[in-house]
C-alpha cells in the first residue's frame, strides 16, 4: 500500500513500525456544536482507513479524542447559562447520534482531554526541564525556536511562518510563534491545579499528551482536516519530538476541504451545513457516500443534485444486493462455479489495487460498481447455485462493508394476510385464472405493495 505522506509530500510505501500491527490517531471534534458536513468528512474517511487496513489482515488501535475543554466550550456555556462540562457531555452525545448515522465505527479508544491532565502536566514540566518552554504569570509557552525542525509539516521555514503569522504578541511571549502549552485561569473559567497555578491546558497539548498515553511515543498515522497542518499538527510535532526525543509519528494524512455549491463553506456566507439538517432530508448514507465518493485529498463539493446523485447510486447497490437475496432464496444446491467466482475475484483484486493506491476510494468504489454488473450478468436470474449466489453475496458484503456502505439493509416481514393474497395470485397464475390474478395484483396495488414477476419467481417491493 501506498500513502501521501503530507511530512514528505510525496506517495510513498506504508510499512509500519511494527510489522502486522498499526498504530492511528484522528483529531476529533470539540465538542461545542453540532458536526457540520466538513467534520463527517474526517470521520468517514478515516474510518475506511481503518476498515481498509484490517480487512488487509492488521492489527488496528484506533484512537480519536473529543477536545472537551477549550475558548468554544466555555463561550456556549456561558452563552447558555450552564458548565464546560454540561456543554461537552451534550454535544459528545449528539456527535454519537451523526456517527452513528454515518456508520462510523467506535474507535479502540475515545479519550477526553480533561481524563489526561496529569499526563498534560508531565509533558510541559518535561519540556519546561529541557528547556523547550518557559512559564511566565501563570502562563507556560513553548519555545518554537528551541526545535529546529519546525515547520517540516507545512513545509515552510519559521521565518516565512512567523511572517505571515496572525498571532497576538504580548509581553510575556518571547516570540510570536511561541504557543500557549498552559494557559492561567481567567475570573469564572474551569481551571485545574499545576505546578505554574490554576489554569488548562493549550489546545496543542493535549492530542499529543493523548497519542502519548493511549499509542506510545511514536505511532504510524496521524490524520485529520487539511485545516490542522498549521498550526495544529506542526505544534503537536514540535512538542512531542521535543519531549521524546522521537518521531511522533510516521506519516500524516490530510483530508481535502468541502464546498458548499461550489463555495466554501462558513457561517458568513450562510452555507453552513450540519451533518444533522442534511441527514433529515436526505438520510445519512447518502452523506457518508459523498465524502469517500472521491479521493480524499482532493476538495468534494456539496450541493442538491450531487446528494441526489449519491442517493441514486446507493439505490443501485441495495437493488442488486436485494437481488442477491431473493436469488438465494430460490437457488439450488450445487457447486461454485469457478467462472463466475473468477471473474468475481477480479473485483476483489481491482478494488485492492485502487485502495492500495492512496485509499483512491473514488477507484474502489468504481470497482464495486463493476462487481455488481458482473453479478447482475453472471448471478442474478442465471439459475446458478446457492453456492454461487452466497459467493457473489460474500464479496459484495466486503467490498461494501470496507467503504461501510449498504448498512441500512432491512428485511421487511409481510403480514400474514398480504402473504397469503401474493399465494393465492400465485395459484391464481398457475390456474390460468388471469382475472382473479389481476384483481389480486391490483388490490395490493392499492395496498402499496407493488409485485414483479421474474423468471425466478415474484418479487415486491412498497412504494
Amino acid at each position: 500500500m501506498k500513502i501521501f505522506n503530507t511530512l514528505t509530500k510525496e506517495k510513498v510505501d506504508f510499512v509500519p513500525i511494527n510489522e502486522g500491527e498499526v498504530k492511528i490517531y484522528a483529531c476529533g471534534p470539540t465538542v461545542y456544536n453540532f458536526i457540520h458536513i466538513g467534520n463527517a468528512r474526517p470521520i468517514c474517511v478515516f474510518d475506511v482507513l481503518r476498515r481498509y487496513l484490517e480487512y488487509r489482515g492488521y492489527k488496528v488501535t484506533f484512537v480519536q479524542n473529543f477536545t472537551d475543554i477549550d475558548d468554544k466550550i466555555i463561550k456556549r456555556a456561558n452563552e447558555e447559562g450552564t458548565d464546560y462540562e454540561t456543554v461537552s457531555k451534550k454535544y459528545i452525545e449528539e456527535f454519537w447520534t451523526d456517527a452513528n448515522g454515518l456508520n462510523f465505527r467506535p474507535a479502540t479508544v475515545h479519550p477526553l482531554a480533561t481524563e489526561n491532565i496529569d499526563k498534560i502536566i508531565e509533558i510541559v514540566s518535561g519540556l519546561i526541564d529541557n528547556g523547550h518552554a518557559y512559564a511566565v504569570d501563570g502562563d507556560v509557552y513553548f519555545s518554537t525556536k528551541t526545535f529546529n525542525e519546525y515547520g517540516k509539516l507545512s513545509h515552510q521555514p519559521l521565518e516565512e511562518l512567523e511572517a505571515g503569522a496572525r498571532i497576538m504578541v504580548g509581553d510575556i511571549k518571547r516570540d510570536p510563534m511561541d504557543f500557549a502549552l498552559w494557559k492561567s485561569a481567567k475570573p469564572g473559567e474551569p481551571y485545574w491545579d499545576s505546578p505554574w497555578g490554576k489554569g488548562r491546558p493549550g489546545w496543542h497539548i493535549e492530542c499529543s499528551a493523548m497519542v502519548c498515553r493511549y499509542l506510545g511515543e511514536s505511532i504510524d498515522i496521524h490524520c485529520g482536516g487539511q485545516d490542522l497542518v498549521f498550526p495544529h499538527h506542526e505544534n503537536e510535532i514540535a512538542q512531542s519530538e521535543c519531549f521524546t526525543g522521537k518521531p511522533f509519528a510516521k506519516y500524516w494524512m490530510h483530508n481535502g476541504y468541502i464546498n458548499v455549491d461550489n463555495v466554501k463553506m462558513s457561517k458568513s456566507l450562510g452555507n453552513f451545513k450540519t451533518v444533522r439538517d442534511v441527514a433529515a432530508v436526505y438520510g445519512y448514507e447518502p452523506i457518508r457516500y459523498l465524502m469517500i465518493s472521491s479521493s480524499y485529498r482532493s476538495p468534494i463539493n456539496y450541493s442538491i443534485d450531487i446528494i441526489e446523485q449519491c442517493k441514486a447510486s446507493l439505490t443501485r447497490l441495495y437493488t442488486c444486493r436485494d437481488s442477491i437475496d431473493f436469488e438465494l432464496k430460490n437457488a439450488a444446491d450445487g457447486e461454485l462455479n469457478v467462472a463466475v467466482k473468477e471473474q468475481l475475484d477480479k473485483r476483489v483484486a481491482q478494488f485492492i489495487e485502487a485502495m492500495d493506491d492512496d485509499l483512491n476510494t473514488a477507484d474502489g468504489i468504481a470497482a464495486v460498481f463493476e462487481l455488481v454488473r458482473d453479478i447482475n450478468t453472471l448471478v442474478i436470474g442465471k439459475g446458478e447455485s446457492k453456492a454461487t449466489v452466497e459467493y457473489a453475496a460474500k464479496i459484495f458484503d466486503e467490498l461494501t462493508g470496507v467503504l461501510g456502505l449498504v448498512y441500512n439493509r432491512q428485511t421487511e416481514v409481510l403480514d400474514a394476510d398480504i402473504d397469503a393474497m401474493i399465494e393465492a395470485r400465485t395459484q391464481a397464475r398457475k390456474e390460468k385464472n388471469w382475472a382473479e390474478a389481476d384483481r389480486i395484483r391490483d388490490e395490493l396495488k392499492a395496498m402499496g405493495i407493488v409485485l414483479e414477476d421474474t423468471a425466478q419467481g415474484v418479487k415486491w417491493h412498497r412504494e
